[in-house]
């Protein structure tokens, strides 16, 4: 059962905040790669001195931004006038700082960040002289700093944190688990899905592609260190590699496993063993690039193995549009901390990890953003946990979802794909750069669906949904062990809400791609997770489809036939609160 969240902050007011001042400084260090400078900005309050020091809060910015853009230095300067030390800094290859992208390698960025807590701990100047010794320390040496940003500026949290066990509470918003995933997602659980590529998100892929390659062309004079004279422009060569080969549509078997091993190696999904920070994680409802998934499995490995973690899953992410929270929401760019749920909790972490108030009450281990509450002060609820699958719908032969098996008619039905793409659920980057996207459509003859009758009563789905399907493609099983990957069955499972007068709405525009791991079994697909309010007399709907314009998808044509039987039929199971 879930409650309505509250929680008082003990944070200074806003409108009591200290004078704070900003000084730019340099930073030059040793990557794994190559030598480079670190663009930052450090911000004192006034008041801060070595008889009255603070914590530190590190901060940096999203892929493609740097220190000066608004959510980083807002950011910075929020927590400044909450009375801690700040230094906000841009990512190795961005602004003005050197070195390749290298996607928050711990081994390289990681590193150094690691560079930037020596500073704070007042063991290592800045290029021009500057030394600190007003921030708070645990130890000689050991500096007390939180890290807090989000995306790109999210996982170098995780990545620092697992190279520099200094840092002592870390706020990642709307970050990856598993780079792999999040470019090339596979939803096909179990064992014999886990080598299996999944459907190349190239949309997504592509745009920040293209950000990081545009770097060097569009901040002229730049540090030698951020130019590849090889590969890419401007990425280390693995991961020009990676991009090059999803982009080719191929997936060979060797060459995949390296590159998405390489994926792998830098997502938190390798080294979170090594995070030991109390790790506040905060991800985006809205959101195709880092799903609600991408939480979880950082929540469930990082709760496993102690290290203290709690989850928010707020209303905004990557999709629709990052500048534009809801009404009452954490929006960064406006440091409305205490003035959002997502806000006070953050200073409530960072009271109870960086000041020691040892009796804070940091929350809930879980709460969740919902859009069908109109009093802001109501909008989260709050659960020990995220609500276990509860609910169990069958697939019937004459496209019914129902609630038993005995209910299920016998039927078989068939799509087929086509050279282009008949789906679309969203065109990725249309909401962040301020561009109208049409409205997601299925193409008839390409997708099949499963509704269920109207709702009897408004029933609320907080969590991943999951369908077990079973399909017959002979077309697919002549192929898929060519040796290509490329050449198995690819999917797309999805839900829709279907209102009384037959309007459907994707709910936020998710998809499950799906690369079938051998089509003469059974499997599972796991659903992006979703918190949304089906109401009274609206209809669930459950569709497969055979493509989907933002992602890769078949090579060649696999016509697909699913059959129903009341004692052997797909399911639909989802997290219903009660």
């Amino acid at each position: 059962m879930s409650a309505v969240a509250t929680l008082t902050a003990t944070a200074p007011a806003h409108a009591d905040a200290p004078h704070v001042t900003a000084t730019p400084l340099t930073f030059t260090v040793r990557t794994a790669e190559r030598t480079c400078t670190v663009d930052a900005d450090l911000y004192r309050p006034a008041g801060v001195d070595p008889a009255h020091p603070a914590p530190a809060v590190l901060t940096t910015n999203g892929f493609g931004g740097s220190k000066a853009d608004g959510s980083t230095d807002a950011t910075a300067r929020a927590f400044a006038e909450r009375g801690y030390v700040a230094l906000a800094y841009s990512g190795l290859g961005f602004g003005r700082s050197g070195c390749l992208i290298s996607l928050d390698d711990p081994r390289i960025d990681g590193h150094a960040a690691s560079a930037l807590v020596d500073f704070l701990a007042g063991t290592r100047p800045a290029d021009d002289g500057t030394t600190i010794d007003y921030v708070t320390t645990d130890k000689k040496g050991d500096p007390r700093v939180g890290m807090i940003g989000g995306s790109y500026g999210g996982a170098i949290q995780l990545a620092t944190a697992a190279v520099d066990h200094r840092v002592d509470a870390l706020v990642p918003l709307i970050t990856w688990n598993d780079l792999a995933y999040s470019l090339d997602p596979q939803n096909a659980r179990g064992a014999e899905a886990a080598d299996v590529p999944g459907a190349f998100k190239w949309q997504w892929t592509n745009g920040f592609y293209l950000i990081g390659e545009g770097q060097p062309l569009l901040s002229p004079s730049l540090d030698p260190s951020r130019i590849n004279k090889l590969g890419c422009l401007h990425f280390v060569d693995d991961a020009c590699a990676t991009i090059r080969t999803l982009n080719s549509g191929r997936y060979p078997a060797a060459d995949t496993r390296r590159l998405l091993d390489y994926a792998r190696s830098v997502s938190p999904v390798s080294y979170l063993k090594q995070v030991k920070a109390p790790t506040l994680l905060v991800q985006g409802q809205a959101d195709s690039l880092f799903n609600l998934n991408e939480a979880q499995a950082t929540y469930d490995a990082l709760t496993a193995q102690g290290t203290p973690a709690k989850m928010i899953w707020q209303s905004w992410g990557h999709s629709g549009g990052l500048t534009d929270p809801a009404a009452g929401e954490l929006n960064l760019s406006e440091g409305n901390l205490e003035t959002s749920y997502t806000g006070r909790r953050i200073l409530s972490w960072f009271d109870r990890y960086l000041h020691k108030k040892t009796g804070t009450d940091t929350g809930p281990a879980f709460a969740y953003y919902r859009d069908w509450i109109t009093d802001p002060n109501r909008t989260y609820a709050t659960a020990p946990s995220v609500p276990a699958l509860s609910r169990t719908l069958y697939l019937s032969g004459d496209g019914k979802l129902v609630d038993q098996p005995t209910k299920v008619a016998r039927g078989s039905r068939e799509y087929r794909n086509r050279l282009v793409p008949t789906s679309h659920s969203e065109s990725s980057l249309a909401g962040t750069i301020g561009l109208p996207d049409p409205a997601p459509y299925d193409t008839k003859g390409t997708y099949l669906d499963w509704t269920t009758e109207p709702l009897a009563s408004a029933t609320d789905v907080v969590g991943a949904p999951r369908a077990r399907l079973e399909v017959i493609s002979p077309t697919a099983e002549r192929t898929q062990d060519s040796g290509d990957a490329a050449d198995k069955l690819v999917l797309f499972a999805k839900l829709y809400d279907v209102a009384p007068d037959g309007k459907q709405t994707l709910v936020h525009r998710l998809v499950a791609p799906v690369r079938v791991p051998d089509v003469t079994r059974p499997f599972t697909v796991s659903l992006p997770g979703i918190v949304h309010r089906y109401e009274k007399g609206h209809r669930i709907r459950f569709v497969i489809a055979a493509s989907d314009d933002a992602y890769g998808g078949n090579k060649g044509i696999k016509p697909v036939t699913v059959t129903s039987a009341p004692d052997d039929t797909g399911t639909l199971r989802l997290p219903v609160v009660p």
